[in-house]
C-alpha cells in the first residue's frame, strides 16, 4: 500500500451521486494448489460462468443490506428453518461486507490514507454454488473491496498486489480458513501464474504475479456437485505437519508447487499433452497428502468419473468441483458430459475472464511488479 496524507478528494459523495457496482469472478485453480499456502506456485483462472456482485449506493445512514435468499431470517416452520441450516449452514454474506468494511478502514488509518465522512448502503448477490472450491465468499469480499475503493476514490493509493492480502484478511476476521491465490486471482482476472516464494512473501508481503493470454488455454469444463464439500476443513492437519517439519509433507508441497512452474511451460509451448499429465498429478500428490478422509468420496468421484472416460482432472479448490480437460478432443467432452450427467455432477464448458485491471489499477502497482 502506498502512503499518503490525505486524499485529492475529501469531500462526501451526496445522495444523488451514481451507484457503484463491481462484480467478481469464481476462480478455477488449475495448478499448484494448494502449494499457495505454503510458499508454493499456482496457475489460476478467472471464470465467467458464476460471479458475485456488490452494489454501492450513497446514503444518509451506513446500511449492510442482507439478501434475501443467503441471509434468510424468515422461515415458514421449523422445518424449514432446520432444512436451510443443513444445506446452506448458519452464515450468509453480511458478515463478508462488514468485515471487509472494517479492513478497508483500518488499513487506510494505518496507512495514512484520508477517507471522507459519506455513508452508503451496500447489497451483495451471488450464484456461485457454495462451498465448490470456487472462492464464493473471498468473491463478494473483492467485490465489496473494489466498491469502496471508487467510493472513497482511494484506487490509486492502494496498490493492486497488496490488495488480495486486504481481502485475505477480512476473511480471516471470520475465520475462513485460506491462502492468497484466490483473491490474487479475482483481483487481477485473466489467466494467472503466481510465485509465492518466501524472500517475496517476506520482503514485500506479496508474490510475483504474472499475467498469462488466455489463448493459450486449451478448452476446459467445470464439473461441480449439488451436494458441496466444506472447502474450509481440508487444510488443517497437513498444515500442522508442513510447520512441524514433515518431509513427506515438505517435499510433496514442493512438487505440487513445481507442477505450476512445469505447467506455465506447457502453456506458453502449447503441450497440452504435458498439460493433462500434469492436472493428474496435481490431485494424485493432494490425495497422498490430504487422505480420502478429507478429501471425501464425492469430490473424488468427480474426479474419477473423469479419468474413466481418458480427461485429465483435478480439484478446482479444496472440492466440491473439479476442473476437466479432454485431450482427444469433442467426442471425448460427449463422453464426458454423459458420464456426469449419468453421475448426478453438473458439467459446464469454461469461460474465461479477461484481465480486470484498468489504468489506474496498473499505475499503483509498486516498482516490482510494475
Amino acid at each position: 500500500m502506498k502512503p499518503n496524507g490525505s486524499s485529492s478528494s475529501s469531500s462526501s459523495p451526496s445522495l444523488t451521486s451514481p451507484i457503484i457496482e463491481h462484480k467478481a469472478f469464481a476462480r478455477i485453480g488449475l495448478l499448484g494448489n494448494p502449494s499457495d499456502v505454503y510458499y508454493g506456485r499456482t496457475i489460476s483462472l478467472n471464470i465467467q460462468n458464476f460471479w458475485a456482485t456488490v452494489r454501492l449506493q450513497p446514503s444518509s445512514d451506513l446500511q449492510i443490506l442482507p439478501h434475501p435468499t443467503h441471509d434468510l431470517v424468515q422461515f415458514t416452520s421449523i422445518s424449514h428453518l432446520v432444512n436451510r441450516l443443513e444445506n446452506e449452514g448458519y452464515y450468509g454474506g453480511v458478515r463478508l461486507l462488514m468485515a471487509t468494511c472494517k479492513v478497508f478502514k483500518t488499513d487506510c488509518k494505518e496507512q495514512g490514507i484520508h477517507l471522507h465522512d459519506g455513508n452508503f448502503s451496500l447489497s451483495y448477490d451471488t450464484n456461485i454454488p457454495r462451498q465448490t472450491g470456487l472462492s464464493g465468499s473471498s468473491a463478494i469480499v473483492c467485490a465489496t473491496f473494489s466498491c469502496l475503493l471508487d467510493f472513497y476514490k482511494v484506487r490509486d493509493k492502494i496498490a493492486v498486489e497488496i490488495r488480495p492480502q486486504l481481502i485475505l484478511n477480512a476473511e480471516k476476521e471470520l475465520g475462513i480458513v485460506a491462502g492468497l491465490q484466490d483473491r490474487v486471482a479475482q483481483v487481477y482476472g485473466g489467466l494467472l501464474y503466481m510465485d509465492f516464494n518466501k524472500e517475496s512473501m517476506d520482503k514485500y508481503g506479496h508474490g510475483d504475479y504474472t499475467q498469462l493470454d488466455t489463448s493459450l488455454l486449451p478448452p476446459l469444463y467445470l464439473i461441480y456437485a449439488e451436494n458441496p464439500s466444506d472447502s474450509g476443513k481440508v487444510h488443517s492437519a497437513v498444515r500442522q505437519r508442513w510447520l512441524d517439519g514433515d518431509e513427506f509433507i515438505v517435499s510433496s508441497m514442493e512438487e505440487v508447487a513445481n507442477l505450476a512452474l512445469e505447467g506455465k511451460t506447457a502453456l506458453l509451448e502449447k503441450d497440452y499433452a504435458k498439460l493433462a499429465t500434469l492436472m493428474n498429478r496435481n490431485f494424485d500428490l493432494r490425495r497422498r497428502m490430504f487422505g480420502d478422509a478429507a478429501l471425501g468420496s464425492l469430490n473424488i468421484e468427480m474426479v474419477e468419473v473423469a479419468r474413466r472416460v481418458g480427461a485429465a482432472s483435478k480439484f478446482t479448490g479444496s472440492g466440491g468441483a473439479v476442473v476437466a480437460f479432454c485431450p482427444d478432443g469433442p467426442s471425448q467432452v460427449e463422453l464426458l458430459s454423459d458420464a456426469c450427467k449419468k453421475a448426478g455432477f453438473s458439467i459446464l464448458p469454461v469461460k474465461v475472464v479477461p484481465s480486470l485491471l484498468n489504468e489506474i489499477d496498473i499505475r499503483s502497482q509498486s516498482s516490482k511488479n510494475a
